[in-house]
């Protein structure tokens, strides 16, 4: 159903903001984007970045307004997770069946890409403009230098709020009267490292691995980017007695890799160069509702729905909200109210599910993936999957490699979870993982 075009903003020009963009824009939309920050085209990146991990669910977004090829040009597959355990060789879990894979992209080259598509596309982008107060009622922006100096007055039909984690738009719905807001911060920060190329360009680990240095509490992960670098991610809790709190010189920093990531020891220097040139990051998740107002305002991504990044999900899930929109939008056409309304019934419960899996899976990722019981249970399950697929589909996959709804997965991950408990449990499981006794018990208890 067609649209009748309409004058919108979006705030905020990330890479939701920019999707959503491009999306408007071939619905024939008239689109402005602010932003209080910079061009990001025109600046170095700050050093506060997590590789992004694109799957089903972000191709997906992309492939519908054609830009998939483009993408994947900046994007390398990942297949497997590859586990640095001390003392012992490095080993690799395949993440799915053959041929799935995540793609690692560097959050700064796909924003800069993203911008240019949406300037190709026709949006207007007005950086270093920084919106200070939003009339929810008329579709009203204002800008200016300061809170206290003179603002400038923006007139639109729709205001997107895409601005992140700390909205601007969210806050001024927050004074709003049944307004549900909560943030929740984790004691662990981040920090980003980097790995370089070797001299000749080619990546010093394997290059289509997710690499993995569990250590309990904490770990470093790697991700590779199309230069032959590696984006290194340090999780590390702020205080106690490892953590950012005690390292508080270059020496410490230095014996601190030594000691828990020996097999990085020849980029150590490099490694605590940028432990200290680089800001210690938060993480937190945020949950919000209602998500729109009247037929005026919507937000969409972090602004809705901010999560820690252990699933990789965070750019999927924001992606995948202006997926939705779309399909509202041909449905409904130029019923704002009904599209608006459906949205955030649709997308509230799986913005919780997956907030939920990405706080499970750091435990997993940072605790349990060195645990030789754990890496038992999730040998069986792939073993059954493969002998039932129509029976059984891991959780990461459901998440990672599927389309299904967020909230379907957390359902379904907890009923196979309380399932494998029981399979661990059975007597000499470690001898027998895949006999058929085993295969049998797993049929049985799919069928209770």
């Amino acid at each position: 159903m067609a649209q009748t075009p309409k004058n919108i903003a979006i705030i905020g020009s990330g890479l939701v903001g920019s999707l959503l963009a491009i999306y408007l824009r071939k619905l024939g939309h008239s689109v402005t984007v602010f932003d209080r920050r910079p061009d990001i085209r025109t600046i170095q990146f700050s050093g506060r970045s997590i590789n992004l991990a694109m799957s089903n669910r972000g191709w997906r977004s992309l492939e519908k307004v054609g830009l998939e090829t483009k993408i994947k040009e900046i994007a390398i597959p990942l297949d497997k997770r590859a586990m640095h355990v001390n003392d012992k060789p490095v080993y690799f879990q395949k993440y799915g069946k053959d041929g799935e894979a995540i793609w690692s992209i560097s959050r700064g080259i796909l924003n800069k890409r993203m911008i240019d598509l949406a300037e190709e596309a026709g949006t207007e982008f007005r950086f270093n403009e920084k919106v200070w107060d939003v009339s929810l009622p008329e579709a009203k922006i204002f800008t200016g230098e300061s809170e206290k100096g003179e603002w400038q007055e923006y007139q639109f039909d729709i205001i997107f709020g895409c601005d992140g984690a700390f909205s601007r738009v969210r806050h001024k719905m927050q004074r709003r009267s049944r307004f549900d807001y909560s943030q929740d911060f984790i004691d662990v920060g981040y920090k980003e490292l980097t790995i370089p190329a070797n001299a000749d360009g080619t990546h010093k680990l394997d290059k289509n691995s997710f690499h993995i240095w569990p250590r309990g509490e904490f770990m470093l992960i790697a991700m590779p980017n199309i230069d032959g670098s590696f984006t290194c991610t340090l999780f590390l809790p702020f205080e106690g007695k490892v953590s950012f709190e005690n390292l508080k010189s270059e020496d410490d920093a230095r014996a601190f890799f030594k000691e828990y990531f020996p097999n990085v020891r020849k980029d150590i220097e490099n490694l605590t160069k940028d432990f200290f040139h680089n800001p210690t990051s938060a993480m937190v998740t945020m949950k919000c509702y209602p998500w729109t107002y009247w037929n005026k305002v919507a937000l969409v991504g972090d602004s809705a729905h901010a999560i820690v990044p252990f699933y990789g999900q965070g750019m999927n899930a924001g992606f995948e909200d202006i997926y939705v929109l779309n399909e509202l939008m041909e449905q409904h056409g130029d019923d704002w109210d009904t599209i608006f309304s459906e949205y955030q019934k649709e997308r509230k419960p799986n913005a919780d599910a997956i907030a939920e899996l990405s706080y499970r899976n750091f435990v997993e990722m940072s605790r349990k993936t060195a645990d030789p019981m754990f890496l038992l249970q999730k040998k069986i399950e792939k073993h059954f999957a493969t002998l039932h697929p129509d029976k059984w589909i891991p959780i990461y996959s459901r998440v990672t490699f599927s389309d299904r709804p967020y909230a379907e997965a957390l359902a379904i991950g907890d009923q196979q979870e309380a399932i494998m408990k029981k399979v661990m449990q059975l007597p000499n499981i470690a001898e027998k993982w895949d006999s058929k006794e085993v295969e049998t018990f797993i049929l049985n208890q799919l069928e209770d």
